[in-house]
């Protein structure tokens, strides 16, 4: 199948001119800056991410997929108190919508918790990941990848960084020693299966930057300042990097967090694609950082979405993600976090 034959919609960065001699730094910070500014989104080359380890990621994401019902639903999310696990498709959802896309979440390896009456709510996401009996290998692949991945997204979050006129280690104070490390192996049914055409409903994304790998079939889309909609077809060799609300709030909206989504691929097809969100540590607060006077006066402010609050501690904000996202889970195993709304099944949602 033949992959991005028309022309690019959004911008195609070579990180590895981050690294390069002063002047080509300079164009490539400049570039990164009106990027960050207009867009949010871009295609990155130059990531020095094996190519076997991405083709053994997605060939294993494909086996697991391939997995009859009931092994995946061995490790099914409704399991875990800490939102790791299997979902079929239709159990996630976005401003309150299904989601028509399977998928199997991990994140950070931890032990559990012990969660007292003063321990802070956010701590129930700590713990252990679930993992297929029937795979042994995935467990192996998809942790040397978030690996990778963070490894990625720190580095250009030094180079955003570097772009806003900051120290590199500006945001360090903020994700080490740990940050949040959200991965999703992803598919997405045809629409002879999927209820409707919502792969991902409009959504931003909650983190720093998020690293997308897409594998060869269309679906993600990216909403312009305007309110226009275009394509980001996946381009072979690149990751898709979007920045979220963590950098908005930063910036005070100098840097965009843009609205995407998916759409369901076409009747007898099916979509393949993993996603690493990168965030802060939990217990964290993003600050405002000083941006210089030129860029100061560029500042948006913060986008404010009366049915998906941002709050600025990291913990308390990906918690209400996660609950609002997983009503099931919520339900099973946070029943006292919830609002009578929720108890209802109307919570709004977010795809982070």
């Amino acid at each position: 199948m033949s992959v991005q034959a028309a022309p690019l919609n959004l911008p195609l960065i070579d990180f590895s001119r981050f690294h390069a001699g002063p002047e080509e730094r300079a164009h490539f910070l400049a570039e990164l800056r009106q990027t960050l500014h207009r867009h949010g989104f871009f295609y990155l080359t130059g990531h020095g991410v094996d190519p076997k380890l991405i083709a053994d990621v997605l060939a294993i994401s494909k086996r697991f997929f391939a997995l009859p019902l009931e092994e995946k639903l061995k490790i099914e999310m409704v399991k875990s108190p800490h939102f790791r696990g299997y979902n079929r498709a239709g159990y996630e959802r976005t401003r309150g919508q299904q989601d028509w896309r399977e998928q199997l979440d991990i994140n950070t390896e931890g032990a559990a918790v012990e969660i007292g009456p003063d321990t802070p709510a956010w701590k129930r996401l700590i713990g252990p990941n679930q993992w297929p009996e029937a795979l042994p290998d995935l467990r192996r692949l998809l942790l040397a990848y978030q690996a990778e991945v963070t490894r990625i997204g720190i580095d250009v979050l030094k180079a955003i960084a570097a772009a806003l006129g900051q120290p590199e280690d500006a945001f360090a104070q903020i994700y080490e020693p740990q940050p949040s490390q959200l991965l999703k192996i992803i598919r997405y049914p045809g629409r002879d299966v999927a209820e409707t055409d919502q792969g991902v409903g409009a959504h931003k994304d909650g983190g720093f930057v998020t690293v997308l790998l897409q594998d060869t079939v269309a679906g993600l889309r990216v909403q312009t300042e305007d309110g226009a909609w275009i394509d980001a077809p996946p381009v072979p060799g690149t990751f898709v990097i979007n920045t979220g609300e963590l950098l908005e709030l930063a910036t005070n909206g100098f840097v965009r967090a843009d609205v995407h989504g998916v759409i369901a691929p076409p009747a007898g097809t099916e979509r393949f694609s993993v996603a690493f969100f990168l965030g802060a540590r939990y217990d964290a607060t993003i600050p405002v950082i000083a941006l210089p006077m030129e860029l100061k006066r560029a500042e948006r402010g913060v986008t404010v979405d009366p049915l998906n609050p941002i709050f600025r501690e990291v913990g308390q904000n990906h918690l209400k993600s996660r609950l609002r996202s997983h009503p099931d889970v919520a339900r099973a195993h946070h029943a006292d976090l919830l609002s009578p709304e929720q108890w209802a099944g109307e919570a709004a949602g977010s795809a982070y």
